[in-house]
């Protein structure tokens, strides 16, 4: 998948892009006093192969939404692993705006995000579970369906199950009738989960 590296407005000045443009003074660039050098450092360091690094680090200390917003936007243009797992760690975050603008950069990561999202939908943490399963709500993945169900059989957790019957509602197929009739009976004292499995179970059987 291709992205479109986050355009600056330039209309104040570009005289930031003055500096020289090397990977190695972006580094440094991207720890300017500057907010607008920062957003510059940080959209030129996509160009970077070995930014993630960099670029992961600076995030959790951006304070500047501006700045951090390219830095997403370079993340999810650069997709390696590091740049991965630098996401997943902005999910632990106790910054919920951090989390959400994270969240939506790893919706836009299929082919990178998959590979790992079994473990991000065990993981101990059941917050982080739930927002694994925000992730799946705009994930183009052929697996989305499979990864909820096993959710709705496995998973303890009654909100981390309301989550994904609440996804189920609109992505759910004929294969999600038992899972969901199993969820009912698992949580069958648990008002929202009878109405939302029913509300899923009432979809699927319409189409």
């Amino acid at each position: 998948m291709a992205f479109i590296k986050k355009q600056i407005d330039v209309s104040v000045s570009e005289d930031e892009r003055v500096q020289q443009r090397d990977c190695r003074s972006l580094e440094a660039q991207l720890y300017s006093t500057d907010p607008m050098a920062r957003r510059w450092a940080a959209r030129d360091l996509a160009d970077c192969e070995q930014a993630s690094t960099t670029l992961v680090a600076r995030l959790s200390q951006e304070a500047d939404i501006s700045v951090r917003e390219v830095i997403l936007s370079s993340l999810a243009f650069l997709g390696d692993e590091v740049a991965v797992a630098g996401l997943v760690e902005c999910l632990r975050n106790e910054d919920a705006q951090l989390r959400n603008e994270a969240i939506e950069v790893m919706k836009q990561l299929p082919q990178q995000v998959g590979p790992i999202m079994r473990g991000l939908l065990t993981d101990d943490n059941p917050d982080l579970r739930i927002f694994a399963v925000n992730i799946l709500e705009s994930l183009c993945h052929p697996d989305v369906e499979t990864w909820l169900l096993e959710v709705i059989n496995d998973d303890q957790n009654v909100n981390v199950c309301a989550t994904a019957v609440d996804l189920l509602v609109e992505v759910g197929s004929k294969d999600a009738e038992q899972p969901l009739r199993h969820l009912k009976e698992r949580f069958a004292e648990e008002p929202y989960i009878q109405f939302a499995a029913d509300l899923a179970l009432k979809r699927i059987a319409q189409d």
